[in-house]
């Protein structure tokens, strides 16, 4: 985690990736709040798709705590894509797949057991990326921030229409960090029997 430490603080900074002021903050606001996460994932879990990665926020720091799950960065811009290929490298993760494509060209195609995000968009368009990345049942983590209830209100509608249950906001690592993350949580719509 040191290592990816270091490359967000300068090749991340200099990329434009994380803004110069985040770097005195880059553990409690970015590290570690991503990594808290992981205690949501079930351990059951073989794949994992990080919609949005950017800078790898939370899927670099999620694959280095969960060595045993796949995990696939899912990002449509090249310079962030670039910089995700290097880290994944220079870290040498092995469970580490870099996939340069929106969420809307993957959609069904991929069938991950669990989809994060953070930062990527609200929660009622993200449902519908996510949903399309999920397998049926698929357990979807969108790190919110304060907001979290009122947007999990509004997006509501969007969730039902798919199909998604068991939408609650979460806290993860209440126990680790003096602002837990907050976290939207819902699984993704079981197929109808036929």
């Amino acid at each position: 985690m040191l290592i990816y430490a270091q490359l967000l603080g300068s090749s991340g900074v200099e990329r434009g990736l994380i803004g110069p002021a985040e770097t005195a903050r880059l553990w409690e606001r970015h590290l570690l709040n991503c990594g808290v996460v992981a205690e949501l994932v079930p351990t059951t879990s073989d794949e994992l798709v990080d919609l949005g990665s950017g800078a790898g926020l939370p899927g670099l720091v999620l694959a280095i705590l969960l060595p045993e799950v796949r995990v696939v960065l899912v990002e449509p811009m090249e310079r962030r894509t670039a910089f995700l290929m290097e880290c994944v490298a220079e870290l040498g993760l092995g469970n580490v797949e870099v996939l340069r494509a929106r969420a809307e060209e993957l959609a069904g195609q991929i069938q991950a057991d669990v989809v994060t995000a953070r930062a990527v968009a609200s929660l009622d368009r993200l449902a519908v990326l996510a949903s399309g990345l999920a397998r049926p049942g698929g357990l979807v983590l969108a790190i919110k921030g304060a907001t979290a209830d009122e947007e999990l209100e509004r997006a509501r509608p969007v969730l039902r229409k798919l199909g998604a249950t068991g939408a609650e906001v979460v806290s993860a690592g209440a126990d680790l960090l003096e602002t837990p993350t907050t976290v939207v949580l819902f699984r993704t719509a079981h197929p109808s029997p036929a």
